[in-house]
């Protein structure tokens, strides 16, 4: 079960590796992943599109984002009128979901196995992409590299970041927790 798996792995192989890298005393000392936040903005799909219209690509957004992650997302909504921009105060510009424990394993096993492998044109993750408090930033362009998703019944396709956010002190911390986990950073 994948759930397990990447769980097992950090229980079993990464706390006595990081232990030995930064002389940790205790494995209750290695830091590891907190929560996941998966967050999607939609205001330029939606921005001058009738209410009708706009309803459709949020409902579909939402559901793909909610197949994808396991769980509803909650939307978000804009603060204040921008006319550059075409958006109302009160308009639904964006999705985010936050995940944590069993369904934060589930899908950050899914992304570096299924999903990173499948997308266009990769070559590694960016170690530049880390923090000073040591949270990872991963965009994904398309969502169609999830299984969940078909791609013949997809009216939009959209982007979304993920963040990952770590109990580790600095940005090496993180980058070798998550490099011990699996993901492929350059």
């Amino acid at each position: 079960m994948p759930i397990q798996r990447l769980l097992e792995k950090y229980k079993k192989e990464v706390i006595p590796a990081m232990m030995e890298k930064f002389g940790y005393k205790t494995g209750s000392a290695v830091p590891k992943i907190e929560k996941v936040l998966v967050n999607t903005g939609f205001g330029r799909l939606t921005a001058g599109k009738t209410s009708d219209e706009q309803k459709k690509t949020v409902e579909a957004i939402v559901k793909d984002l909610a197949s994808i992650t396991g769980q509803a997302p909650v939307v978000t909504k804009a603060k204040k009128s921008i006319a550059t921009f075409k958006t109302r105060e009160g308009m639904v510009i964006g999705a985010v979901v936050t995940l944590r424990k069993k369904k934060m394993f589930d899908f950050l096993d899914r992304v570096i196995s299924i999903g990173l492998p499948r997308s266009r044109d990769f070559r590694g993750l960016e170690s530049k992409s880390f923090d000073n408090q040591g949270n990872f930033t991963l965009g994904i362009r398309e969502h169609i590299i999830f299984p969940e998703i078909s791609p013949e019944q997809v009216r939009i396709i959209f982007g979304f970041e993920i963040i990952i956010v770590t109990t580790a002190k600095g940005k090496e911390e993180g980058l070798w927790l998550l490099k011990f986990l699996g993901f492929p950073i350059k």
